[in-house]
């Protein structure tokens, strides 16, 4: 749930979210206005109130459609005898649809997306709504609702300090409450300072043992002390943008400023720890939470607004009992605190609460937060490894305890793998004008896509630079499925249907759609053994390169694709995340005599560079086009209709600039992406991926150089230090480096 407020109006208003089948509770005051929109299209809702509310059109809905939303305001301790049901919209909404209320009493409401689990052949996922309220309740200095009941509920007034206790095992909660406020935070070891020892948290010791010395935005895991004993740990993260490096605000500070006597954090602090015995400090080391600090290319400071909206939040747990203190940072006199310090909200709760761990991602800068999800898998690899990497909102394995990424690697050239690709984000693209909307959106020719055929392709931008690449599964002749890792390309193809006047729907369903990676050599003989399709449809071992099947295995609904991101035969499959736990024991079981292995992100990143394979952020971004990328096979020639970036792309492929590059590294030294490549003193280009290849037994890149030195045989040299003291040679060659015919991931049946 998202709450932000619009300090330039004299209203508040707050924008919700409910999400696919869950309901969302919120309360309204009387003459509060309410619209709700359908983001998406073709999604009921139902809405529940106790209260009087106005508005047209509404149709009621009966007891059995309520149940979830009855029950939710039920369990809050509502009185739901007298409750009012209502549905919303229709089963064939236009994108962007809204309903508008007004509250004529003091209400209670639940919204529920209606929707039921989507069966990974269907295109129905349940999808969200949003609540936009216009209150005339005041717009700030309301502290989001508690995650759980607080031990202790502390607010901490504009340019102010405060001390407290804290237990070890309990939970911290920094809240900004109106957004764009920063918060320094300093913690002590109680029983040490009973001992008359003052140990705090020290930012050198902590910068040394989580291996990033050097400063950057952000936050540490763990922070501790200088006996190397930790403090706190971070559970979640609700902004991502925090200063972990410098010290809090001084009088220093503002004397060197010109403000003589300006309060600030450290004289603040100094007050609220002399309870507690704490000696004062001309400038206390902290953690500054919500702190926008950039360390500029030069490693000069410079700083700019917080990038924390309203009810944004860090949670912490206390590894021992601790003296904390938290401050609302008095600056005032630039950008630190949006030039106008708010009050911090400070909850504790007790250690036997539990909550999950993750980081904000938004879909979009205005989008509601999503902390980081587990998926349908998790239960499986988290019983096999604690390695774990956020990857775009979801926790993905590393690597696996009993194994590691080398074995991992081997399992999946010589035997069989299975690894999570669950964040791939998937849209459903539906209606009448489903293949003239994707026909303008990707690079290849959609009129030649069969049905039961998957493409890959590229998304672009108008001036040729990539948003995405992916692949299009054709399910039928007015439906289409969009499988890529951005999210944002569903909003621009919605805004691309909406600008042409296009019919047709893009449905989010990734919540409804997770997926494992089958590769390697036996993949075919492992899943043939555990799928059954129907007569008309391909068995898994009929299945051809860049196509799909339906089916079961082991019982369960799912599609079947020929597709993969490693250079070896192998598969995809696709269920709801509420039966990927059967699918997963299925796999594992049917490929144990086959030596199949799970793999994790550092297997898969070997896999994927030796086989030439794009990824995001790495070998494209929005400055680089498919050729720059080195995809630029997905951009036919021939395609007839124009599509965003046609024309860009066109000039871009008989003038290229850039191009990418295999190299061959002629040391074992470290190479990885961002290093410099040059040819004498100039720099000539940059490396996108590296890794050491097992197979080849060398050193090999990937990298975009100019085309001038992009020829197979040039000789260049990878740059470390600062570029120019130290340098690596390499020869440019051919990729992708291993398997490059494609050979492996071919059988008899296929076309050359």
């Amino acid at each position: 749930m998202d709450a932000r407020s619009d300090a330039t109006s004299p209203l508040r208003t707050d924008t919700l979210v409910a999400r696919g089948t869950e309901p969302l509770l919120f309360d309204l005051a009387a003459g509060d206005r309410v619209r709700i929109v359908d983001p998406e299209g073709r999604q009921p809702g139902l809405l529940l109130v106790s209260g009087e509310i106005e508005a047209e059109g509404l149709t009621p809905a009966d007891e059995a459609e309520a149940a979830a939303a009855r029950a939710a305001l039920a369990a809050r301790g509502t009185d739901v005898s007298k409750l009012k049901g209502f549905r919303l919209f229709s089963d064939d909404a236009e994108p962007g649809a809204s309903i508008a209320l007004e509250a004529a009493s003091a209400a209670v409401c639940a919204l529920v997306p209606a929707g039921a689990q989507m069966a990974p052949d269907e295109q129905t996922p349940p999808t969200e709504l949003l609540v936009e309220i216009e209150s005339a309740a005041p717009a700030k200095g309301v502290a989001p609702a508690p995650l759980a009941e607080p031990k202790l509920d502390l607010r901490i007034d504009a340019a102010t300090a405060s001390a407290y206790r804290v237990k070890a095992g309990d939970y911290i909660q920094i809240i900004d409450v109106d957004g764009r406020q920063c918060s320094d935070f300093l913690a002590f070891d109680a029983a040490a300072l009973e001992r008359g020892d003052e140990t705090g948290i020290d930012p050198t010791v902590t910068r040394t043992l989580m291996a990033t010395a050097n400063p950057a935005p952000g936050l540490h895991s763990k922070y501790f002390d200088a006996r190397l004993t930790p403090l706190v740990e971070i559970v979640r993260d609700t902004v991502g943008r925090h200063d972990a490096f410098l010290l809090a605000c001084n009088s220093k500070y503002y004397e060197d400023m010109g403000y003589p006597g300006h309060d600030n954090c450290t004289d603040n602090f100094n007050r609220a720890l002399k309870p507690y015995g704490i000696a004062p400090k001309a400038g206390w080391p902290a953690i500054n939470f919500f702190y926008n600090t950039t360390v500029n290319a030069d490693d000069s400071i410079s700083m700019d607004e917080p990038w924390s909206r309203p009810g944004d939040y860090v949670l912490l747990r206390a590894l021992t009992d601790l003296v904390c203190a938290s401050s609302s940072c008095t600056d005032d006199i630039d950008p630190a605190n949006g030039w106008a310090p708010t009050d911090i909200h400070v909850r504790v709760y007790d250690a036997s609460e539990t909550f999950s761990r993750g980081i904000a991602h938004r879909m979009t800068p205005d989008a509601a937060p999503r902390l980081t999800r587990e998926t349908g898998f998790h239960p499986r690899t988290s019983a096999l490894t604690r390695k774990f990497s956020e990857y775009r909102g979801f926790w993905l394995a590393d690597c696996y305890s009993d194994n590691g990424p080398i074995e991992e690697y081997w399992a999946c050239r010589e035997r069989a793998a299975i690894m999570d690709l669950s964040p791939l984000r998937k849209f459903e693209v539906i209606g009448p004008d489903a293949e003239a909307l994707m026909q303008l959106a990707v690079t290849r020719n959609m009129k030649k896509l069969a049905i039961n055929q998957v493409v890959y392709t590229a998304m672009c931008y108008e001036h040729g630079g990539m948003i995405d690449d992916g692949t299009v599964f054709r399910i039928g002749q007015d439906n289409f499925r969009w499988i890529c890792g951005e999210d944002y390309c569903g909003v621009h193809l919605r805004e691309l249907a909406a600008k042409h006047n296009l019919k047709v729907w893009v449905k989010t369903a990734t919540d409804q759609l997770h997926n494992v990676g089958v590769q390697g050599p036996r993949s075919r003989e492992i899943l043939h053994a555990i799928t059954v399709t129907p007569p008309a449809e391909p068995t898994v071992s009929e299945l051809k390169w860049f196509r799909f099947t339906v089916g079961r295995l082991a019982g369960v609904p799912v599609v079947v694709s020929r597709t993969g991101y490693t250079g070896e035969l192998g598969y995809e499959v696709f269920c709801h995340p509420s039966r990927a736990v059967e699918v997963w024991d299925a796999i594992m079981a049917a490929g144990e005599p086959h030596g199949i292995k799970p793999l994790g992100l550092l297997a898969l990143d070997m896999v994927r560079i030796e086989a030439g394979l794009a990824f995001a952020g790495y070998e494209f971004c929005d400055q680089t086009d498919p050729f720059e990328a080195g995809i630029g096979f997905a951009v036919p020639k021939e395609k007839a209709d124009a599509y965003v970036g046609s024309e860009a792309l066109a000039r871009r492929r008989e003038t290229p600039s850039k191009k990418l590059v295999g190299l061959e590294i002629a040391s074992n030294d470290a190479i990885g992406h961002g290093d410099c490549v040059h040819v004498g003193r100039a720099q000539i280009g940059v490396v996108t991926s590296a890794t050491r290849s097992p197979i080849l037994g060398k050193s090999i890149a990937l990298a975009r150089l100019d085309v001038t030195y992009a020829n197979l045989g040039e000789h260049v040299e990878i740059g470390k230090l600062d570029g120019q003291q130290k340098r690596i040679k390499a020869t440019v060659v051919a990729f992708p480096h291993y398997d490059p015919t494609k050979s492996r991931v071919r059988t008899e049946a296929d076309p050359a």
